[in-house]
């Protein structure tokens, strides 16, 4: 169908839809009638749900109601044939160890996976529960009432363990579940619940029930025969926001003892808890991850100031976690002034003591240099030599180490692979999509969600849509300047203040939060600590350089702002 393997596979785990035009490729390949095109595509790119097929298309005899009007199959069994909205209780599952299994036992896992989905596909419909996505080996449900979810677990697990699979070691499927509020959309769910339900399954282990304390309190009156609860105490998940009090389904005729929780608390590490969910960068994470993987010993987040490189550096350190027996470690540089202070900032959070008898440049090395670890090294630009010179000495002497750094411009040495975090998605304010589509846009999305920090009832409507939108676009898709634009909705509407950005921005974009670090209240702070780190030429590049309106061509910056003390080129390619 003309993509690469990677494209199938995300196609596959339902982490992208495929193009319009993939999509019908893929419908000439499969052989489906003409006339069945239109709809496989609609499918495919997630505009219609499976379970609203015309029943033909399902290979099913159409059935009608006492009204007479035409069922599908799944309406046909009594199944739950709509999301279910307000208040949900969601409730994933997936195998453990299962690419394992598909590598060592292919023939074997392909019967014994159809048979895992035939268990629990009936056993959450049998419960009033309705599977909204399978990724993989991978249940999506969503449930009207909370009983009906852990019921649904509870009977599961039981027949999952009965089952004789056939392959050299059981199948053991690990179960979360989390009830909250989320919104429906093209037959999936968006809202934060979806991603606490995902962590929380990604805590536990193989035949493991686990419960949020949302769930839990919703649950704890009406536990299914032979099934207690059991606290595991308060947990930090990958997500690195507020800690999690989960809780345990113990079944009586079921094992009861599992391995500690797969969180942050169960690893070594000093990654501080976020106060806010990561909104977007699904693709950055994914990408920088795979260069991790691809055993890149260093990868700099490179970007102007707001773009949210550290934030990002986060969250992919908390995603590995699993990867580095040694731990992963952040390391915030923006106190640091002085190059020989970069080595004493790593070992007071390694907890490397200082000696009188050895440097500490050289305690840092012997901690490393065994140790498979991954250190978070933020805000490299203000000591850029200092660091530069040190991390090359580490990742000789280190074999095990690898670094993530974040700056605002690369640190030029030959271990390093630069990634260049771009602005969020932005929309097109000339052809604006209906309002689902819009609040895709991670830009759009997370002023939604700060918006509604500050100011709860606010919503994105048809009226405020195209302010929203160019509010965005205005900010260059910049998460810093967002977020700052998005606390003003406690004063202004949307549209009060795009015209307040486009007369005042500067002005309008500050009052940041009191507990963000000076550079981060206000845009003006942002830009005053990039122009602090330029030399005095480039300052002076900088200011010569205001005079052009529109822009300008090399050859008149030449001219115009040719200094004997610097040159031109070399100027620029600072700035840039």
């Amino acid at each position: 169908v003309g993509c690469a393997e990677v494209t199938i596979r995300k196609i596959e785990a339902d982490e992208r839809k495929p193009s319009p035009q993939v999509a019908q490729l893929l419908a000439q390949q499969l052989g489906l009638a003409a006339d069945q095109h239109e709809l496989f595509v609609r499918v495919a790119r997630g505009v219609l749900a499976v379970e609203h097929l015309p029943a033909p298309i399902l290979g099913v005899p159409p059935q009608n109601s006492a009204d007479g009007t035409t069922l599908t199959p799944t309406q046909a069994r009594g199944v739950i044939t709509t999301l279910p909205t307000g208040t949900v209780t969601f409730f994933f599952t997936d195998i453990e160890g299962s690419t394992r299994r598909w590598e060592e036992q292919p023939d074997a896992m392909r019967i014994a996976l159809a048979r895992h989905d035939a268990i629990l596909r009936a056993t959450i419909e049998t419960h009033n529960g309705y599977v909204f996505k399978t990724m993989g080996d991978a249940f999506c449900a969503a449930f009207t009432s909370a009983p009906d979810a852990l019921a649904a677990a509870v009977v599961g697990q039981r027949d999952l363990t009965q089952e004789a699979w056939g392959t050299v070691d059981p199948i053991r499927v690990r179960m979360a579940l989390h009830t909250g509020t989320a919104e429906p959309q093209n037959g999936d769910y968006i809202g934060q619940p979806l991603n606490r339900v995902a962590r929380l399954l990604a805590a536990g282990h193989g035949g493991q029930v686990l419960l949020s304390l949302a769930a839990h309190e919703l649950v704890r009156d009406g536990l299914p025969a032979g099934t207690s609860l059991i606290s595991l105490g308060t947990h930090r998940l990958k997500d690195l926001t507020r800690p999690e009090p989960i809780y345990q389904a113990s079944l009586l005729d079921l094992p009861a003892n599992f391995p500690p929780l797969k969180s942050l608390d169960a690893r070594s590490t000093n990654l501080p808890a976020q106060v806010n969910e990561l909104i977007g960068r699904t693709r950055e994470v994914t990408e920088i991850i795979a260069l991790l993987h691809g055993n890149a010993r260093l990868v700099t987040l490179t970007g102007p100031g707001g773009t949210g490189k550290t934030r990002l550096a986060l969250q992919i350190g908390a995603e590995l976690l699993e990867r580095y027996a040694d731990g992963v470690w952040f390391v915030d540089l923006s106190p640091v002034s002085a190059p020989d202070q970069v080595a004493t900032a790593i070992a007071q959070v390694l907890g490397i003591p200082e000696s009188p008898d050895r440097p500490i440049r050289d305690g840092v090395h012997s901690w490393l240099r065994e140790r498979q670890t991954l250190l978070l090294l933020d805000n490299c630009e203000q000591i850029i030599a200092g660091v530069a010179s040190l991390v090359a000495d580490l990742l000789r002497s280190a074999t095990k180490l690898q670094i993530l750094a974040t700056s605002r411009i690369p640190l030029r040495i030959a271990a390093e692979q630069e990634y260049a975090v771009e602005p969020l998605g932005l929309p097109d304010p000339a052809t604006l999509p209906d309002l689902e589509q819009l609040s895709q846009y991670d830009a759009v999305a997370l002023f939604i969600t700060r918006a509604r920090a500050v100011r709860a009832e606010f919503s994105m409507t048809n009226a405020n849509a195209p302010a929203v939108a160019a509010i965005c676009v205005r900010l260059d898709g910049l998460p810093l300047a967002i977020e700052l634009a998005a606390a003003r909705i406690r004063l202004f509407a949307p549209e009060q203040l795009l015209a307040r950005l486009i007369s005042a921005r500067m002005q309008t974009l500050s009052g940041g939060a009191r507990d963000l670090p000076a550079r981060q209240q206000t845009i003006r702070a942002a830009i005053e600590w990039s122009y602090r780190l330029l030399l005095p030429t480039q300052q002076r590049l900088l200011a010569r350089l205001g005079v052009f309106v529109g822009g300008w061509t090399l050859e008149a910056a030449e001219t115009v702002c040719s200094d004997p003390e610097s040159e031109v080129i070399e100027g620029l390619e600072a700035l840039l």
